[in-house]
């Protein structure tokens, strides 16, 4: 199950892997901060401890910390060069992260981590919809607003139709994306996120 998001700079060939974490990193990733942190570098690219207070309303010393817990198990890294011993800059790690319950989950407790992990990061993606649509028609052109979509499709399928499904239109994602990154960044470009979601609806989710 991949949860977490993805920057453009990841879909360069050879970049595109998806790292599964272990009991470990699933708990070193089990703070909400954390994800906000995780979230921010992906969306706004690199940032430093002062900054990244800023934006979520922290203290440095906060944010610094939970970097440092971060970079310990590969999730951002320091960017060489930049900033100072006083100030360090840093980015998040290529590729995806992929929360794989017959890899990440040996107990119970680990089964509700991966579950408030993942449902942290949809909460992010959850917010950032919410946002678009609450405020879109006030901040964007009328351009941008007619360029998203939002879509749902209901199937009847097997689990094996359902990840064969996902890998595909995944895979087809990531294609375009390393092409749009082998463009280079365009005039008027701007962050801009896609979701898709796909999972077996439950029995209550049926009957309603």
């Amino acid at each position: 199950m991949d949860v977490s998001g993805m920057d453009q700079e990841s879909f360069v060939a050879g970049q595109r892997q998806s790292r599964i974490m272990g009991s470990a990193s699933l708990k070193a990733l089990a703070h909400p901060l954390r994800i906000e942190i995780l979230e921010v570098l992906t969306v706004q690219g690199s940032q430093n401890s002062s900054s990244l207070a800023a934006i979520l309303g922290e203290s440095s010393g906060v944010t610094s910390y939970h970097l440092r817990q971060l970079a310990k198990h590969g999730f951002v890294h320091e960017i060489e060069g930049k900033g100072s011993t006083r100030e360090r800059w840093w980015e998040r790690s290529r590729g995806s992260v992929g929360l794989d319950t017959s890899e990440s989950s040996e107990t119970p407790a680990d089964d509700e981590t991966v579950r408030m992990v993942a449902k942290e990061f949809a909460q992010r993606r959850t917010e950032a919809l919410m946002d678009f649509l609450d405020n879109a028609w006030q901040v964007t052109e009328g351009e941008w607003k007619d360029a998203g979509v939002i879509t749902t499709f209901n199937l009847r399928m097997t689990p094996v139709q359902l990840e064969s499904l996902a890998t595909r239109v995944r895979d087809q994602i990531a294609g375009l994306a390393a092409e749009l990154d082998e463009e280079g960044e365009q005039e008027g470009s701007r962050p801009v996120q896609i979701h898709f979601n796909a999972f077996p609806l439950l029995p209550s989710q049926q009957s309603a």
